[in-house]
């Protein structure tokens, strides 16, 4: 009787684990520079073999500019300008981008204004011809702009509703002094949107209107296609009023409210878990040692295995994760830790984290933390990239801060350069822990008198009206995941923090 070999006991039996090899070399796309007489800087990346090409205007600005009592109009006169125009109302202008295979779009955020399209190669020239459209020749009208500022309400009311956009806002108002801009959601708060009218949004729309501010991305497989030409017919013309303001955007106050740590609780009775904010008014974009606050930031809380997840997750089994960074925009942004634990360890858990940005500030980190996360950030760097939409964002960040392509070239080999000494450097340099707010959303009631022992700082407690006990059938259910989003969860941010392009918000612009 024959018999066959078993081909898995034939097989080697491997005894350790692959280990990564380097990384791959790689090239940003090269990008060709101009600028039209009128200002307009014009960046083009011919990128082979990805047909469907993106691009977009962006202009310098946002809602960092708005008068306090105008707050959320750039926002929503972002949102306005696909709405309708001189030549197409707000259906027609979508059957115009349906017939070209078409997406256009236009937001605003605090840095900036932009009108984007991503389309098949063969039919760039109508796409952005409906982007000049679009950008050019808005109407706001008042039906349309009546409902949108209807949705930002309702959409305010369910933020309000939501602990972790609660516990954002709260934090933003908590470090940032009531004349900073960023102390207010950069769509508007409910006092300020409930007025707004077509007016307030000409108004906001003037501000940004400027050639000199703006600057016109596309990428994709062009084929052999000349964009200067196209750009000059389409946007030549364009020149900003008089009084639209100077080139330049205007120095955004990004003032703190205060140099003294403050516990601020937003009390929400018979809620099973805390939101928790820690941190300060933080960094803007532009600062020398950004590569090395970038590697600082995921070792501290933009990796999953992070100093703070592994802390709260791993270890003590508090929260589900924990991230830490700096949103770095035009003016200096803020810096915060974040966690959602259960009610029971809120002091426990806020202990701990802060003893986690003591220890960076006080300690060396260690050489495979260091390893890890410049291995990261090198690795998965090309992978930001794959797509023509995702050159045109990293290039709408250049434009935004005012950088140059260097930033993207150069940046695997800077992040390489971080070593020990700079990591130490950038986290006493910037990691103000003596100072920070500890913003908290959860049931004071449960973790009051805890929290009053630990003796962090004076209390600030705050009566949520909208907060209401949950119902005796949810008490009853086992607390779900508060970060089971990928977006919201640990690693979130990682693959770039800090990279340069457009600083992503909260949701609907909070």
């Amino acid at each position: 009787m024959s018999t066959t070999a078993d081909p898995l006991s034939e097989s080697p039996v491997v005894t350790e684990r692959p280990r990564p090899g380097p990384p791959r070399a790689y090239e940003f796309p090269a990008v060709a520079m101009d600028r039209l007489a009128n200002g307009l800087a014009v960046l083009v990346a011919d990128l082979p073999g990805r047909p469907l090409i993106s691009a977009s205007v962006v202009i310098r600005g946002g809602a960092s500019e708005e008068p306090a009592s105008d707050g959320g109009s750039t926002v929503l006169a972002a949102r306005a300008l696909t709405e309708g125009t001189e030549r197409y109302e707000a259906i027609a202008l979508v059957e115009a981008a349906e017939r070209l295979g078409a997406s256009i779009h236009a937001d605003a955020g605090w840095d900036a204004l932009s009108v984007s399209v991503d389309v098949p190669a063969a039919r760039l020239e109508p796409a952005l011809e409906l982007v000049a459209e679009v950008l050019l020749h808005p109407t706001f009208p008042a039906p349309e702009v009546e409902r949108l500022r209807d949705e930002r309400l309702n959409d305010l009311l369910q933020a309000h509703a939501d602990p972790r956009r609660r516990a954002e806002q709260a934090f933003a108002a908590t470090v940032y002094a009531p004349g900073a801009p960023y102390h207010r959601p950069s769509g508007g708060v409910r006092e300020t949107v409930e007025r707004l009218t077509p007016d307030h949004l000409r108004r906001a729309y003037a501000r940004a209107l400027d050639p000199r501010r703006a600057t016109l991305i596309i990428a994709g497989d062009l084929g052999g296609q000349h964009v200067l030409p196209l750009a000059e017919r389409l946007f030549g013309d364009w020149a900003g009023a008089p009084d639209t303001g100077a080139a330049e955007p205007a120095t955004i106050l990004d003032t703190r409210a205060s140099d003294r740590r403050v516990v601020h609780v937003v009390h929400r009775p018979g809620s099973v878990q805390t939101e928790i904010r820690i941190g300060h008014r933080g960094l803007p974009r532009r600062i020398p040692d950004f590569h090395a606050v970038s590697v600082m930031s995921a070792i501290l809380g933009g990796l999953f295995n992070s100093r703070l997840n592994m802390k709260l997750r791993e270890e003590k089994g508090y929260a589900y994760g924990a991230s830490a960074g700096f949103d770095m925009r035009r003016g200096a942004g803020p810096f915060a830790a974040r966690a959602a634990v259960n009610t029971e360890v809120t002091v426990p858990a806020v202990q701990d984290m802060l003893g986690e940005l003591a220890r960076m500030r006080d300690e060396a980190v260690k050489a495979t933390e260091l390893a890890a996360a410049r291995d990261f950030l090198i690795g998965v760097f090309p992978l930001r990239f794959e797509t023509a939409g995702a050159v045109v964002g990293a290039l709408s960040g250049l434009a935004v801060h005012g950088l140059e392509i260097d930033e993207l070239v150069s940046y695997r080999e800077r992040i390489e350069a971080v070593d020990v000494d700079a990591i130490g450097s950038a986290a006493r340099a910037h990691l103000e822990v003596d100072s920070a707010a500890i913003v908290l959303v959860g049931d004071v009631e449960a973790f009051g008198d805890a929290l009053g022992a630990a003796g962090f700082a004076p209390i600030v407690v705050e009566r949520d009206p909208i907060a209401e006990p949950p119902l005796a059938s949810e008490q009853d259910e086992p607390p779900g995941p508060v970060d089971q989003d990928e977006e919201e969860g640990p690693t979130a941010g990682a693959e770039e923090p800090g990279l340069p392009g457009v600083p992503t918000e909260p949701a609907e612009a909070d």
